[in-house]
């Protein structure tokens, strides 16, 4: 894996998500902000999940380039969004995110809003990375 492109800073995520310009991402993290506001770590999978492909065009994908910066559970929420994974509760929640935020019309704001929280979950705020939690 040590080939393949990863986010080694929340500066660099940033970075992605202007160039992304896609406000999906936006609205499907503010859509599970509404849902799910104590799970910080889905509202960011549903963020950064719309960069895969960008991050294929580069020879890897989302889930592997944010793992190292945002954690093993924001990385397997990407993962199984994309795959279609049954039987994960937020992964299914992520995915219905998904499907309304290209028609939900909610003001999700701008990605500068999300920095505080990115920086925050980078830094591992939200429990032991990887840590099954109980709400999954």
């Amino acid at each position: 894996m040590s080939g393949l492109p990863t986010i080694d800073s929340v500066d660099e995520l940033m970075e992605l998500l202007h160039a992304h310009r896609g406000g999906r991402g936006l609205q499907t993290a503010a859509l599970l902000r509404r849902s799910h506001p104590f799970d910080k770590e889905l509202q960011v999978a549903g963020l950064v999940h719309f960069l895969g492909p960008l991050l294929t065009a580069r020879g890897g994908d989302a889930a592997e380039a944010v793992r190292p910066l945002l954690g093993d559970r924001v990385a397997r929420l990407t993962r199984a969004e994309a795959s279609e994974e049954a039987g994960d509760a937020a992964a299914e929640a992520l995915r219905q995110a998904v499907r309304a935020g290209g028609t939900s019309g909610l003001d999700a704001g701008v990605v500068e809003d999300w920095r505080p929280l990115l920086e925050l979950v980078a830094a591992g705020a939200y429990g032991i990375r990887g840590a099954v939690r109980p709400y999954e």
